[in-house]
């Protein structure tokens, strides 16, 4: 992973195989994928978490991404 593109902008990198993107909203939009799906891009990774903490229950905040399988 390049981490110069992306050092101020990922949230969190586990391992440098998956990003995890954190949100608190209402509802996760298209465009917070899309910001994720731009991140994994940018980093030659293909799996994300998009986490959204504006949940009752955390598995209802879980949206999993991959790039390019």
């Amino acid at each position: 992973m390049d981490e110069n593109k992306l050092s101020n902008n990922v949230d969190i990198v586990v391992d440098n195989k998956v990003i995890l993107e954190l949100k608190s909203v209402a509802e996760v939009q298209p465009i917070h994928k899309a910001q994720l799906l731009t991140y994994l891009k940018l980093s030659g990774l293909k799996l994300g978490l998009l986490l959204n903490f504006n949940v009752l229950q955390m598995k209802d905040g879980i949206n999993r991404l991959v790039r390019n399988l």
